[in-house]
């Protein structure tokens, strides 16, 4: 049996879902990546109150890609992906689409995860799943509160059987 290699990749603004990866790459004893933006976002690109927003802009273009710093180096040495992201209007950032675009996802197992106070993952399987090809092993998206503990995380992990 092959042994698994593990990653979880996070977009992270304000700092939750990076709090949440970190706990989650202990779990499953996974190497622990951060998705960044070429362009950082500032307190007033992330208002979601102003239409004219850089992430309202974004949002409201599904088409939208913003650019990342950085590449994964030995990306193709990883068969289980955690991809991590806040929910913004009940999908997630356009910037995990330009991340998934950027591999080959072909025979891994993509685990996305998202952290949000109340929100629920909306379409997110639907617009990040057609990021990928036809051969990617795709998981349902799960939500956790910001303050998600260790133990429900290792739960999660443990009911997805892999």
């Amino acid at each position: 049996m092959e042994k698994q290699k593990t990653l979880v990749a996070y977009f992270s603004c304000t700092g939750y879902t990076k709090k949440v990866a970190k706990s989650l790459s202990e779990v499953v004893d996974g190497v622990l990546y951060e998705i960044t933006p070429a362009t950082p976002y500032t307190p007033s690109d992330l208002n979601w109150n102003d239409p004219n927003s850089r992430s309202s802009i974004e949002m409201k273009d599904k088409s939208s890609r913003p650019a990342i710093s950085g590449k994964i180096d030995d990306f193709d040495s990883f068969n289980v992906i955690y991809i991590g992201f806040p929910i913004w209007w009940y999908i997630a950032p356009t910037i995990i689409n330009t991340f998934l675009e950027s591999y080959d996802f072909s025979g891994k197992r993509v685990i996305p995860f998202c952290t949000s106070g109340s929100s629920g993952v909306g379409q997110t399987d639907r617009y990040l799943q057609s990021s990928c090809s036809k051969q990617t092993k795709w998981y349902p998206a799960k939500r956790f509160p910001t303050n998600v503990d260790r133990s429900t995380l290792s739960k999660w992990v443990d009911s997805l059987n892999l």
